[in-house]
């Protein structure tokens, strides 16, 4: 049986322009979100800054992860499995956007993570995602 590695970043909390939330609220991807990560994501992500030098598209072109393909014309993504400060199971999800900033994680959770654990902007957050 193949271990499967973990890798931990960490980043500030910062609100995002609502993009996230338009991806999560799509349809196809909601159906894939479910299918593939196994829970229905709360209608936003989490968007964390990350801390200076970690690249997550180097991430995404790392490793396999878990594809989110798009029916339609629009850009798909990538999931990786993730837990939020030791406490929450969730997903951050990398979209495939040529312009997409290296220094941003956004993180898919069954549950509005920003209410659970009383998180605002500025606020430290761990990840620990597994890259299977």
């Amino acid at each position: 049986m193949a271990r499967v590695k973990k890798i931990t970043l960490k980043g500030r909390v910062f609100s995002g322009g609502g993009t996230g939330s338009l991806f999560v609220n799509l349809p196809w991807a909601k159906k894939q979100f479910k299918e593939k990560l196994g829970f229905n994501p709360y209608p936003g992500t989490l968007n964390l800054q990350l801390s200076p030098g970690t690249d997550v598209k180097e991430l995404r072109d790392a490793t396999k992860g878990i594809k989110i393909k798009s029916p339609e014309d629009f850009h798909e993504g990538r999931c990786f499995k993730a837990e939020v400060m030791e406490k929450v199971r969730g997903a951050i999800v990398i979209p495939d956007v040529p312009d997409y900033p290296s220094n941003l994680l956004e993180i898919l959770a069954p549950i509005h993570l920003r209410e659970a654990l009383k998180l605002e902007d500025g606020m430290e957050v761990e990840v620990v995602i597994w890259l299977e």
